[in-house]
Formats: structure tokens, C-alpha cells, sequence
């Protein structure tokens, strides 16, 4: 498109196109997104960047807020003075809670207010939304002005001025009633339960878990029973649990039974097998999806029938879909992007479970998306939904293997098959890539190597493995070192350093920090996790090596043949990050194996 045309047709993305923050490619996408957008939207294209690409919302409308003349507000949360929160408060409290709900909604703030000019300055994280006139007039003002408001900053101040309340805790600690019903019987008495469940106080609890497990950005909730009539609720926050809640004076089959109930799929009489559930709720105006399993578990009271539940919430807002953001760096970007970007092969995330093998297996897909390609999915069960894949649903008449097979009569260009669990699924997954199809797919193993051990003793051929297979990622996540608390360390012990497989002198000009522990990441000295890993690419030696394998495949000769090619393993990736500061060499040691 010539530089004139676009200027005329859209000033947003000329502007960012001609100061590189956007590409060809990126504008293309977004100008076809604006154009399908237009018979039910009104986005302009910074809106499009920052909510369909991922673009950093402050980079994007900080160069449109100079485009259109919107002045800047450049506060420092900490140095804001008392008198203006209050300030604030009240201009948004001033006109009830519809118009103060609609502030919020648009995320716009009334920073101040000139009484004898009746001019009102509000602070927008988007200057440019079209309902800010209609909310600036609902508070009956004459004049308003619209700043520009970086997000980051909107997002500190608003903790402050209005922080998000949960309507069934305090719900909960307004409640007269007694969690209290006392049982005597050897079998759990169903009326009893239904009289303590009546009262309402175990629904709050159970939806302000819900609530919290979202807003403090816990990957599972975990509901526990205890002997004594008690019961505890668990939060897992970048990876470690933490008490949220205990509860006592309750029957926990009540507190099971309020969960069971809520989920689909669920009965709340069956307390002797295993239970898989959903919940969807929404939660500050986002639409989130809980996956509830219920397993029974042994207690010290032979009358109570104890149950495990773990919720693992579902959020579509931390699907990532630029690769960038995945951590992959070096060697192992260079090698995943290029195992993405070939026509067909296999590319296999292998680790534990919650290393986050399917955050990147969908960054991945997103990558290669394309309207002219067929592309299908198979998990069980399905996590995150992925626009412009076809997503298989398993259930009682379709189980995950006969999808496995039936995908194949279906004209797929791109699979993902959520994971090789066993001989067949494997051989049909390796088949698909070994037929012109690209194919994702994940195993639980412990690094790189040790997967291509796993595909043979499956029983999968050596030829197919070696020439399907693309490349195999091993994936950890650990814990990053809080940038608000984070210290550095003066000395490094050698013995330290002699665990990391590493010697002194790789450290004398290198800064490394230690957790500490503040307010902001509850006393742990980590906020947020990031993923490490281990790239395993399938070269020409790796490839001979597996195909000369015998009775079984030699993992320190794979092992050693990827490092000669650049492979970092996974304590290494670890250390990579230490040296950037990142996080701490215990996390680091903790989080992964010696080589």
C-alpha cells in the first residue's frame, strides 16, 4: 500500500509503520481485522493491536494519544497525595454506582475537577474510546478534558481508589448464621447436609474462592477436608500452594456437595469415585472457565466419606499468542521457530504437569494459523479455546483414541494431539507427521533425550521416529525474583556453585540476586513464573543416531550430540536466567535436575 493511500485510510497505522513498532505483515492483519470488524464494531486499529495481536497497550496509545493531541498524565502512584485520591474517590462515587460502574467498564477515572471553570480532566487508559463523552456527561459537567493514562498506571491507582470488592466474602463475614451441624450417625445424613448447605454461608464461600482464586491469579483452587469438622481452601500462585481459607465447625461433605452442585457433570451423592466437572462464571466482566475434579480420599473418621476437590481455572486472558513472549531465547528459539515454520514434522513439548506445555503448544499453533489450512485439535480435556482451530469434543461417544483415529478421514493439514498417552495414540500422531501433516503434541518426561527413549520402548519404530520428529522442548517453569524486594547477593558460596555444575570464575562480573520477601509478593521473594527449556533438534547426527539404535536408544549419546549442536539443558536454561538477573540461583537449583 503506498504511504499516501494508508495516511488517508488509517493515520493509527501509518504513524506506527513508519516508527517500526508495527510491520507490513502486522497491518495487513489488523487493517483485515478493522475492515470484519466493521458491520458489528467500531475499534480503530490501536484497539485492534492491543486486543486481538497482544501489542503492549501503554507503547501503542502513548503514539495515538500524540496523533490526536491527548496529553499525557505522568503520576508516580507512590508520590500521589491523599487529598487527590479522596478527590477521586468522590467524583466517582458522586452520581451511584451505574455511573461509577461505567467508569470502571472503560477504565477511565475523573482525576480532577475545576469548580469555578465546571471543568472536569479525566484520566483515560484509552483516550480514544467513543463512550467517554456519554460517561463525562452523566456527571452533568460542561467541560471535561480527556488525558491519556498509561494502563500500568491505571491499573496501581485503581487498587487504591477502587479496589475490586468480593460481594460473598463480605457476605460471608455479615452472616449471623453458625456453619455448625452436628452429625452422630455413621452415614452421612442427607437432610442434615441439604439444612447446612440451606444456609447459604457454604455458597459464599465456595463463590468467593472462586472469585479470589481469579483476582489473585491462582492457577487451581484446592478444597481439602480435615478431621474435626473442618475443612481448608488452597490457592496455587506461581506454582507453590498457599492457605486462602479454613473453615471450621462444618461437615465437609457440605462444602463438597455446595461445589458438586455448581459444577456440570456432577453428583453430589456418589462420594466412592472419581468426578470430573465445569463451572463458568463471570468474574470482573471476563468470562472464566473452572474445571472441577472430585476425588475420593481416606480420613481418620470412619463416618465421614472425605473428598479431594481441585478447580483449575481457566482464563483465556493468559493464552499467549506471540511466541516472543514465551522465553524461548538462543539456540532454542531459532530451532523451535524453524521446526514450526517446515510443512509437515512433529514438534513434541515434553514435562511435568503445569509446566505449561499447552501455554506454549497454543502459542505455537497460533504461529502457523492460517484460514487456508484445516486445523484440528484433540485434548482431553480442552482448556483454552483456540480461534480458527477446529477443536474436537471428546465425550462417552467419542473417546480420545477414536478421535485419534477418525481425524485422519478428516482432511487435516495442522494437528495438535493434546498427548501421546500410549503405543497407538503415538504411532497415529507420528503417522499424521509423517504423511505431509505438521503435528504438536506433548509427553511427560523429564528433559529432551529421554523422550525419544519413551517413543521406543512404546513400541514406535526408530526410522519413524527419526524422520517424523522435528524437535522435542523439554519445558520447566520456575519462579522469577520480585523486581520490588529482590537483593543482591555479596558473596556466592563455591559449594553453591559447584551444585550448579558451574565454577567461580563464570560469576565475577555478574550481578545475582536473592529472594527476599515484601508485601507485594506475600512474603515469598518471587512474583510470577517463567518458563526455561531444553531444545532437542532433529539434525542429521540426531537422526542417524536414532535410526543406528539397537535394542534400545543411547540417551547420553542423543544428549551429547544436541549439546555439540547448541542445546542448552534445562539447568543451564535455569542459569541463563540467574545471570540475567531473573531469579535466584536457589530457585534455579531447586527447579531443576543435575545434568
Amino acid at each position: 500500500m503506498l504511504d499516501s493511500q494508508l495516511e488517508m485510510t488509517d493515520k493509527i497505522g501509518y504513524l506506527l509503520l513508519k516508527k517500526g513498532i508495527i510491520d507490513d505483515e502486522i497491518l495487513e492483519k489488523a487493517l483485515n481485522a478493522k475492515k470484519a470488524d466493521e458491520s458489528k464494531g467500531r475499534r480503530n486499529l490501536a484497539q485492534i493491536l492491543v486486543q486481538e495481536l497482544n501489542f503492549d497497550h501503554d507503547i501503542i496509545f502513548r503514539e495515538v494519544s500524540v496523533l490526536y493531541a491527548f496529553r499525557e498524565l505522568s503520576i508516580t502512584i507512590s508520590e500521589l497525595s491523599e487529598e487527590r485520591k479522596v478527590e477521586i474517590k468522590r467524583l466517582l462515587k458522586s452520581k451511584g454506582d451505574d455511573v461509577r460502574d461505567q467508569f470502571l467498564l472503560h477504565r477511565v477515572l475523573p482525576y480532577s475537577y475545576d469548580k469555578l471553570r465546571d471543568r472536569l480532566v479525566l484520566a483515560a487508559v484509552d483516550p480514544t474510546d467513543r463512550d467517554l463523552t456519554k460517561i463525562a456527561n452523566s456527571l452533568n459537567i460542561k467541560k471535561f478534558e480527556v488525558n491519556f493514562l498509561r494502563k500500568k498506571d491505571y491499573d496501581k491507582l485503581i487498587e487504591i481508589i477502587a479496589p475490586a470488592e468480593n460481594e460473598y466474602l463480605k457476605a460471608i463475614e455479615s452472616s449471623t448464621e453458625e456453619l455448625n451441624v452436628d452429625l452422630e450417625e455413621a452415614n452421612v445424613d442427607e437432610e442434615e447436609l441439604d439444612a447446612e448447605i440451606n444456609k447459604g454461608a457454604l455458597v459464599n464461600l465456595v463463590e468467593a474462592s472462586l472469585v479470589e482464586g481469579v483476582r489473585k491469579g491462582a492457577s487451581d483452587i484446592h478444597i481439602v477436608p480435615r478431621s474435626g469438622k473442618a475443612a481448608e481452601i488452597h490457592f496455587r500462585v506461581d506454582g507453590k500452594l498457599q492457605l486462602w481459607h479454613a473453615q471450621g465447625n462444618i461437615q465437609p461433605e457440605a462444602l463438597m456437595a455446595v461445589v458438586k452442585d455448581r459444577a456440570r457433570g456432577m453428583d453430589r451423592f456418589e462420594r466412592e469415585s472419581a468426578q470430573d466437572g465445569f463451572i463458568q462464571r463471570a468474574i470482573d466482566n471476563v468470562v472464566i472457565r473452572y474445571r472441577v475434579s472430585v476425588l475420593p480420599m481416606v480420613g481418620t473418621e470412619l463416618k465421614n466419606k472425605f473428598e479431594s476437590i481441585v478447580i483449575r481455572i481457566l482464563d483465556d486472558r493468559k493464552v499467549i499468542k506471540d511466541l516472543s513472549k514465551l522465553g524461548l531465547v538462543g539456540y532454542s528459539n531459532r530451532a523451535f521457530t524453524k521446526a514450526i515454520s517446515q510443512p509437515q514434522g512433529m514438534i513434541i513439548l515434553t514435562g511435568p504437569t503445569g509446566s505449561g506445555k499447552s501455554t506454549t503448544l497454543v502459542a505455537a499453533l497460533y504461529q502457523v494459523i492460517d484460514p487456508t489450512k484445516n486445523i484440528l485439535t484433540v485434548e482431553d480435556p480442552v482448556e483454552y479455546v483456540i480461534e480458527g482451530a477446529r477443536q474436537l469434543k471428546i465425550g462417552h461417544r467419542m473417546n480420545f483414541e477414536q478421535a485419534i483415529r477418525a481425524i485422519l478421514r478428516h482432511d487435516p493439514d495442522i494437528v495438535m494431539v493434546g498427548e501421546m498417552r500410549d503405543k497407538e495414540t503415538s504411532e497415529t500422531a507420528i503417522k499424521l507427521a509423517n504423511t505431509g501433516h505438521l503435528t504438536f503434541s506433548t509427553l511427560h518426561t523429564n528433559d529432551a533425550p529421554s523422550a525419544v527413549a519413551r517413543l521406543y520402548k512404546m513400541g514406535v519404530e526408530p526410522f519413524l521416529i527419526a524422520y517424523a520428529i522435528n524437535i522435542i522442548v523439554a519445558q520447566r517453569l520456575i519462579r522469577k525474583v520480585c523486581d520490588s524486594c529482590k537483593r543482591k547477593v555479596d558473596h556466592i558460596e563455591e559449594s553453591v556453585l559447584e551444585r550448579a555444575g558451574t565454577k567461580i570464575e563464570e560469576w565475577k562480573d555478574i550481578d545475582v540476586y536473592e529472594a527476599v520477601g515484601c508485601e507485594k509478593c506475600n512474603q515469598s521473594g518471587y512474583k510470577g513464573r517463567m518458563a526455561i527449556h531444553e531444545a532437542l533438534y532433529f539434525t542429521k547426527e540426531i537422526r542417524e543416531l536414532i535410526v543406528r539404535a539397537g535394542e534400545e536408544i543411547d540417551e547420553d549419546a542423543v544428549r551429547s550430540q544436541s549439546r555439540k549442536d547448541g542445546t542448552l539443558t534445562l539447568r543451564d536454561s535455569a542459569l541463563e536466567k540467574v545471570k540475567s538477573g531473573l531469579t535466584s540461583l536457589e530457585e534455579a537449583l531447586s527447579g531443576t535436575m543435575d545434568d
